[in-house]
């Protein structure tokens, strides 16, 4: 067997404070003891009884020298008649017998049987033995009482359970104020108002104006619900509460009552304050609304946090701001008039905010001259605040690692493919077939959505796999837009098809690849008659409900809106829009063969073509084609930027 490391072999080692000083002190224990039992008493030493003493005393056989009375203990020294050796006689007495001692040791000494003898009044070892016990016993019960009260405020303790779990921030130690949030200048001026009533609250009290009890922050995540929060905490300087909701949830019952309870009691002390409760559907959840019953112990809690919001006075200067990415899911009741009063909906950035955000999280990064941020925000569409400030610490990352200076474009167009693609796999070995069928179906991507498409531009056009896919083809927006015409879907779709009407024209078979483009193709289909209203057939109609529910309870039971026979005209509208799509996309293929042929060719060459390149050989007709650029997309599985709130 080895040995373990920091085990010392055949020997033995004292360390300070350890084995050796509880030796030490038990010897001396073991000393004082027997000192207090004892006594001096050592020599020639005889123990005799009280009457014996007494006889020594009075007989004249015996010249007692001296006697001592120290407590209860009588030391009495004499010597033999015509002997000159000393002998000492110790008798413990009963401490009642000292006193009549003393008065006949008196009597002794005016007749002259004793020449003298020392009295020192007992000492009450009893009495100081109680006193030392009843000390000793309140110090330990204050200590494991202040034990006990250390304890319970320790999160991970057994006496912590009714505790709230909030992390208290000072104000000093807020640095976050609406200067470092971007991208919501409305949210943070809704959010203005709740800051100056936790300032200057007399101001709003005189005019008897109530301000909101609480405020929901509500959307995507990654757009910065928790970082206003703590700004509106930062602005108005206040201390600053912050619970998970699923910090409230335990498994005894009654706990997340309880912590709700005292999250509240310690937010009035700290008044003014902001507590603040993420993912608050953890425990807000639409009471009722599973299959069996619903006296749970998150149900318990959420009645308590409607009691306690409830139970203040608006003008307490406490304000509870909670956020949640499903503000569908949660009770009615906290969302009425009383209790979350207000609220936000904190929206994707558009490119604008998005150029700002990157202005935020670009302030500690060196970046070169080549870095447009404005350029950047038009290819992020979809960008949450999370992931752009995750896209430049990529790119940081990526310049660090080429051993660089500054962080280049180059970088954050790379680190833009990988946060969205996943890293390019340049070692996986592709065949020569494998490489023209992919090269084939992404040519065709791009060459119809330029051909196509007024609203959106190619950015990059790759046959290296990344993440899941074989290959990609990224485009992005030429400006943000908040909607989508028909005709703008019916590119999308027909941009979905051309790899694979490509792979059908030019290879004459066509493969797997283009699984995730059907799929796009068919949810796009399927929302432009059901949602949008956008089909021939049912121009202007609707199907089924825009609200999914997330409860079995709820949707057990719910039957399709349409008969049957609709259902089969959508499906065969569905086939409609495709089929008339793919004829449509295979037509433009055939007139722009030349291109398709020239870029095929050029990916299988470089593997890779950048927008600038691509636009060269567009134009040219597909007889040219030089170097490029950077940035995002599909797949061989082929998806690209896809138009939020489509799929």
């Amino acid at each position: 067997m080895a040995e373990q490391p920091g085990k010392n072999k055949g020997n033995v080692s004292y360390r300070p404070g350890g084995g050796f000083i509880f030796y030490a002190l038990l010897l001396t224990i073991l000393v004082a003891f027997s000192v207090m039992v004892f006594g001096n008493n050592y020599g020639n030493r005889e123990t005799t009884t009280l009457s014996d003493v007494m006889g020594f005393i009075n007989s004249d056989n015996y010249e007692v020298s001296d006697v001592t009375v120290n407590g209860t203990t009588v030391t009495v020294v004499y010597k033999e008649q015509g002997s000159s050796i000393n002998k000492e006689l110790v008798q413990q007495i009963p401490s009642e017998y000292v006193d009549d001692l003393v008065n006949k040791l008196e009597t002794a000494k005016n007749q002259g049987k004793i020449k003298n003898y020392d009295y020192t009044e007992p000492f009450d070892w009893g009495t100081l033995i109680n006193i030392a016990f009843f000390v000793a016993t309140l110090v330990i019960v204050v200590m494991v009482f202040m034990s006990l009260s250390r304890t319970a405020k320790d999160s991970n303790s057994v006496f912590s359970f009714g505790n709230n779990r909030a992390r208290l921030s000072n104000p000093n130690d807020i640095k976050v104020g609406f200067g470092d949030v971007a991208g919501a200048d409305e949210e943070k001026e809704e959010l203005a108002e709740v800051v100056d009533f936790l300032k200057y609250p007399a101001k709003y009290q005189a005019l008897g104006a109530k301000i909101p009890k609480g405020v929901l922050l509500y959307g995507p995540p990654g757009t910065g619900k928790t970082l206003l929060a703590r700004a509106v905490a930062g602005e108005a300087g206040v201390k600053f509460f912050y619970i998970s909701g699923s910090d409230f949830v335990e498994m005894l019952v009654g706990v997340g009552a309880s912590r709700v309870r005292s999250l509240f009691a310690d937010a009035k002390k700290e008044a003014p304050s902001v507590v603040f409760i993420d993912e608050i559907d953890a425990v807000g959840r639409k009471r009722g609304a599973g299959l069996g019953g619903g006296q749970d112990e998150r149900e318990q809690t959420l009645n308590q946090i409607l009691v306690e919001m409830d139970g203040f006075s608006p003008n307490q200067n406490v304000i509870v701001i909670a956020a949640t990415n499903r503000v569908d899911v949660l009770d009615p009741a906290l969302l009425r008039p009383g209790r979350f009063d207000r609220r936000i909906m904190v929206n994707m950035p558009d490119a604008n905010g998005r150029e700002e955000i990157l202005k935020i999280h670009a302030r500690n990064k060196k970046l070169a001259d080549d870095v447009d941020l404005h350029e950047i925000a038009l290819s992020t569409v979809g960008f949450t605040g999370a992931d752009l400030e995750n896209l430049l610490n990529e790119a940081a990352l990526l310049a660090a690692r080429k051993n660089l200076d500054k962080v280049t474009m180059l970088e954050i167009t790379d680190a833009t493919f990988r946060v969205q693609m996943g890293p390019e796999k340049k070692s996986k070995k592709l065949t020569d077939k494998v490489k023209k069928l992919t090269a084939y179906h992404e040519a065709g991507h791009a060459v119809v959505l330029k051909a196509t498409s007024d609203f959106q531009k190619v950015d990059r056009v790759t046959i290296i796999p990344a993440g899941g896919a074989g290959g990609y083809t990224a485009y992005k927006p030429i400006e943000d837009t908040d909607f989508y015409t028909e005709k703008m879907l019916l590119d999308t779709i027909k941009m979905s098809l051309g790899g694979r009407a490509a792979e059908e024209i030019f290879l004459g078979e066509i493969s797997t690849g283009a699984a995730s483009d059907l799929q796009q193709c068919n949810r796009i289909a399927k929302n432009m008659i059901k949602r949008y209203g956008l089909s021939e057939k049912f121009r202007n109609m609707v199907f089924g409900d825009d609200n999914d529910e997330v409860f079995l309870g709820y949707s057990f039971g719910q039957v399709q809106g349409y008969s049957d026979s609709t259902a089969a005209e959508i499906d065969a509208e569905i086939k409609r829009i495709i089929d008339k799509c793919y004829e449509e996309t295979k037509q433009i293929l055939r007139d722009k063969s030349a291109i398709v042929e020239a870029l095929a060719s050029r990916l299988i060459e470089k593997n890779t073509v950048d927008g600038p390149e691509f636009e060269k050989i567009y134009e040219s007709g597909g007889t040219d084609g030089q170097d490029g650029g950077s940035l995002l997309g599909g797949d061989l599985n082929i998806t690209g930027n896809v138009a939020p709130g489509l799929v």
